[in-house]
Parts: structure tokens; sequence; C-alpha cells
């Protein structure tokens, strides 16, 4: 009968550093008393993590500083584990599609559950709600890329899909000016169609900012993408809803841009 720390490093030995409670139980014989004692042992020495119930990592040397390993490396199997569909998105997305200004160790997926947030040592996961039926609409093939790890692939948000995130999420996205930044960096490369498809899926509030972000970028193919979106659009909304007047009076010298029907409440800075 192997040990578990035998079994764990044959996990390593064969380039995988995470199981389920389940499998591993099965794989050891061992009672589960005798099991839950070895996986405690196993987390008081820091070989091992267990950022959900039931699911564990396995932590090298080297990931032993930041308190695991980058979640890139263990969020499919994590989410496979939990039987539900995610991407990867915002900050980290963006990072991946070239925004060379992203670096943040908050790694944020969207999900089509309430589900709580995960810390582990430096890492910080976020976890963001969708509605099902949007989420279903917009977690497919030709939406969604790959994205490669040492341990497989995860599913990250394409292009199009960050860039209406990081709108809706804004507040998780460094504010608009953050999002403004992603949107110079990586607009030009967002398919027209392919956004204004994804776009029917969303808050035509969010939308229509990034509208105004895409042309305010200079991205005027992408911009005019979303153009008919506006039209069904009934008040004037801010570009930042996180900006509130003092006085409602001050409302009134805001620029209002009637294309998109948006008040322009924040003058929008990026770095060169």
């Amino acid at each position: 009968m192997a040990s578990l720390d035998v079994y764990l490093d044959d996990l390593l030995a064969r380039g995988r550093a995470y199981f389920s409670g389940d499998e591993a139980l099965a794989a050891l014989e061992l009672k589960p008393a005798a099991f839950a004692a070895a996986i405690t042992r196993s987390i008081k020495k820091r070989r091992l993590v267990n950022p959900r119930h039931g699911f564990y990592l396995i932590l090298r040397p080297e990931d032993q500083i930041a308190g695991a390993p980058d979640p890139v490396k263990w969020i499919d199997p994590l989410m496979k584990h939990q039987g539900i569909d995610y991407r990867i998105s915002l900050l980290r997305a963006a990072a991946f599609h070239g925004s060379s200004h992203q670096a943040s160790m908050v790694f944020q997926v969207v999900v089509p559950r309430q589900l709580r947030d995960i810390d582990l040592g430096r890492h910080g996961l976020r976890f963001l709600y969708q509605s099902p039926e949007a989420f279903a609409q917009l977690n497919k093939p030709e939406l969604v890329r790959q994205m490669k790890s040492d341990a497989g692939f995860a599913k990250v948000a394409g292009i199009e899909l960050t860039l209406l995130d990081c709108v809706r999420y804004f507040h998780k996205a460094a504010g608009i000016n953050g999002v403004a930044q992603i949107v110079k960096d990586i607009g030009a490369k967002a398919n027209p169609r392919t956004l204004a498809t994804a776009a029917a899926a969303y808050e035509n509030s969010a939308v229509r900012r990034l509208g105004y972000l895409l042309e305010w970028a200079g991205h005027g193919r992408q911009a005019r993408a979303l153009e008919p979106f506006v039209r069904q659009a009934k008040t004037m909304l801010s570009l930042n809803p996180a900006v509130k007047p003092i006085v409602a009076a001050l409302a009134q010298v805001h620029e209002r841009n009637a294309k998109w029907k948006l008040t322009i409440n924040e003058t929008v800075e990026v770095a060169e």
C-alpha cells in the first residue's frame, strides 16, 4: 500500500500537480480517517494546499514562496472538479492578448454561478458572476481561446469577450482608465462582426461605454460595429458610473456625447 507521499511524488513525475480526494482515497486504499490525517500532515508541511473541498494542489519547492502554482495551471481541473464552466477574463486575459500594461496577481474568472473567491498565498482568484443565459450564449469555441501552460490548457476569453467583460466589470479592471488602457492596447485586434455578436448578450450600457472607448482610442471599425446598440438606449448614462457629483448641479457641466448617449463625467487618461 503506497503512502500519500509516494502518491504525490508519482503524480509530479507524471507532470500532474493536483488531485481530488476521491481519486487519491481510491488509489491509496486508506481508511477515510487515516487519509484525512495524512492530508492534514501534508498541508501543515506545506506540501499541499486545498483551494476547494476535495481538491488539492501539490506544491513544488518553487511554488511554496507564492503559496500556490500559477492558477492557469490548475483552474481547468478545479472547475471540472466542481462541474462548472468558466473563462479567464479581465486583466489576465488582457495581458494574454497583448495589453502589456496589465500585470496583476489577481486572477479573474467569469462563471455562471455565485462562487466564493479563493486566496492562496500571493494568488487571489476572483469569481465574477454572469447570468447563466448570457454565459451560455458566450462561452462558445468561437469566442473563447485556449491559454497554454505546462500543465495543459485553460479557457480564456477571446479579445472580444475580454473587452466586453472589462467594461461590464470595470470596477474589477482598474476602473474606467484601466479599461481604456486595455481598449487602446488590444481593441484593434477585435473582429467587428464577432464583437457585435457577443455584445448582444451584454447590458446596453456596457456596450455603449465600450463603443465610446473604442472610438476614443481610434479603433473606428470596432466602434462602428457597436453603433446599432445605441438605438436601443432610452436614457443618457455616465461614462463612469462610479463617479458621483457632490452637488447635483455639477452634473450639468459634463460633456454630453449624443452619439453614444453618454455623459462624459471623467477625462480618460492612459499611458502612452
